[in-house]
């Protein structure tokens, strides 16, 4: 459809952040002339002159994230029109500028004497802010002077080189093979393959494997010197900051216990009998003698869908998230009634899904609904996110308000285990239980199994380059092999393509993620499974977590909710209910 043709009830209220073009203009020209911080230089010794710098940056920051909501949104209900890919264009300039007029802060106060700073964090003037300065304090020994974080800023922008190569390179000059498809001749795109690997046809996906790991060879070295430098450019920061590694720089940024990673790590390695066995079974179901990487996506179950009409799958969420209480759902029917989604596929408008939000507006969420039961689980998913960034918006002030990327993937993913819970509880067609099952199965292979071993490759190539060792095309691969085989185990056949994969995965280039979402389900599966068994107090701790913000580290704000990262409790719990999933899956073969 073209946008046009949408009934209003399915579109987003853009409006709602600014009523139109011509005002969105005039706020981004009122940004422009806040720009000059340069008063505040040398005004932080004082808790009233960091209290002023702190409101005058906040102010900014606060509009300019409202800027950047509307355009962005606007240029994704339609990305063929240029006017709105300039408006995100602008407003990205303003943000690299802002970051350059108030670089001066961070080696302003870390220049100050711990006492002071101690004094600052007791001070009830500054309560917003002591997390803020809590880290502030943490980070003085990798804070550089002001004329080097200048320099850094500035850097910020040339340094991202490789990633934009890296995208320009999968998104726009990858030239992927025509394939046959549906009786005509097509070109071959990411998307058309992941249909292909989900379907029934094996000689379709072995040709489109094959077709599609073609085109990645014919780069595979430029792809590894576009890789090898964005991990040139971590380590780059690491070394000018004085981190022990990249790995510690990027857990020290977000405040996370070098454990968590330990953990997650180890809990895989000793969990990795159970996939292998999820494979073999695969393999036996399938009724393969020799299983290839191209069979792991089928679901086992045919013909079980859940087709389900938008307003049909709304209500099907609704009760399978009855455990988190009436407020909760007066809030997710809030999104549904007033405009926080945008709903239907049309011409331009960017695939996939997501949630995005400013402090002082509601959240917003992107969908492309089809009538299938991922597009169910994402409704679910990305309500997840808004309700989060809703809770923690209604409950911290700016500061405070903008969660951890590290505990992003949680409240999304607990939504999705309760609704998957409640429908494995209530469903009485043994064939959708058994899909169910399947899916629940397919959901921590690829979330926790899968995004580990990506984590577990990020930090040996760096490790790798760490030590020395330059990056190319044949030491990736070998090393990508390796974990591909530990992972997966012997029911399938770890072939040359499989082994370049790596060159294909968009999350490397945002360095030390992906691990994000193994912790993410993680912590979700613990979380579902003790509101569950305990309810209302299990409701309210989780709650507690909703609001937290980043009014703490997101570890002890995870700890509240009843998932402590650190231990390895969690982490056996979720490998648990791997286990009871498959063995009920076998049972029901």
């Amino acid at each position: 459809m073209e946008r046009k043709e949408v009934s209003e009830q399915y579109k987003w209220h853009v409006g709602d952040i600014f009523g139109s073009d011509e005002a969105w203009e005039a706020a981004y020209a009122a940004l422009e002339g806040k720009q000059d911080f340069s008063k505040f230089r040398g005004t932080l010794g004082t808790a009233e002159g960091l209290l002023a710098f702190l409101k005058a940056e906040e102010s900014v920051s606060s509009e300019a994230l409202r800027v950047y909501l509307y355009a962005h949104l606007k240029r994704d209900e339609d990305v063929r029109e240029t006017k709105y890919g300039s408006y995100t264009a602008k407003i990205f300039s303003f943000f690299t500028k802002f970051e350059s007029e108030t670089a001066f802060a961070t080696p302003e106060l870390t220049a100050l004497p711990d006492e002071v700073l101690d004094a600052y964090i007791a001070d009830p003037r500054l309560k917003d802010y002591d997390y803020m300065l809590k880290r502030v304090k943490a980070s003085k020994k990798y804070t550089l002077s002001e004329k080097e974080e200048v320099l850094l800023a500035q850097a910020s922008e040339p340094l991202s080189t490789a990633s934009l190569a890296f995208m320009m390179l999968d998104n726009a000059e990858l030239n992927l093979p025509e394939i046959e498809y549906e009786g005509e001749k097509i070109q071959l795109s990411h998307g058309l393959y992941s249909v292909i690997m989900s379907g029934k046809d094996r000689a379709k996906r072995k040709e489109a494997y094959e077709l599609y790991y073609s085109a990645y060879r014919k780069i595979l070295g430029t792809i590894a010197t576009t890789y090898y430098g964005n991990v040139q450019k971590d380590i780059f920061y690491q070394r000018a900051r004085g981190y022990d590694s990249c790995l510690q720089m990027a857990l020290f940024e977000e405040d996370v216990d070098g454990a968590v990673y330990r953990n997650l790590i180890e809990a895989v390695h000793r969990g990795a009998p159970l996939m292998h066995r999820y494979i073999a079974l695969r393999k036996r179901l399938m009724g393969y003698d020799t299983a290839y990487m191209y069979d792991i996506y089928p679901s086992l179950v045919e013909d079980a869908e859940l087709k389900l009409s938008y307003e049909e799958a709304y209500e099907l969420c609704l009760k399978g998230l009855a455990p988190l209480g009436e407020e909760y759902a007066e809030l997710f029917k809030k999104g549904r009634d007033e405009g926080w989604i945008d709903v239907m596929e049309t011409d331009g408008k960017r695939s996939g899904a997501y949630s995005s939000g400013a402090y002082g507006v509601h959240p917003f969420v992107l969908l492309n609904y089809q009538k299938t039961t991922h597009d169910v689980f994402t409704i679910a998913h990305e309500m997840g996110h808004s309700l989060h960034t809703y809770y923690s918006n209604a409950n911290q002030p700016f500061s405070k308000a903008d969660y951890k990327i590290f505990v992003a993937e949680v409240a999304s993913t607990v939504n999705e285990v309760l609704l998957l819970k409640y429908l494995l509880k209530t469903t009485e067609d043994g064939k959708l239980k058994k899909y169910l099952l399947n899916y629940f199965l397919d959901m921590i292979r690829t979330t926790l199994f899968r995004q580990t071993q990506f984590a577990e490759f990020e930090q040996r190539a760096h490790e790798m380059a760490e030590a020395g060792e330059p990056l190319n095309k044949d030491n990736l691969s070998e090393l990508y092999r390796g974990l591909n085989e530990a992972y997966y185990g012997g029911a399938v056949v770890h072939d040359d393509n499989i082994a370049i994969e790596w060159a294909r995965i968009p999350h490397f280039y945002t360095s030390f993620y992906v691990y994000k979402y193994a912790t993410g389900i993680t912590a979700a599966i613990c979380i579902a499974n003790r509101i569950l068994k305990e309810g209302k107090p299990a409701v309210e701790d989780y709650k507690r977590f909703l609001k937290g913000g980043c009014s703490a580290d997101p570890v002890s704000l995870l700890k509240i909710a009843g998932a402590d990262l650190t231990s390895e409790e969690p982490f056996r719990a979720a490998m648990e209910e791997f286990e009871t999933t498959l063995d009920e899956f076998e049972k029901l073969s």
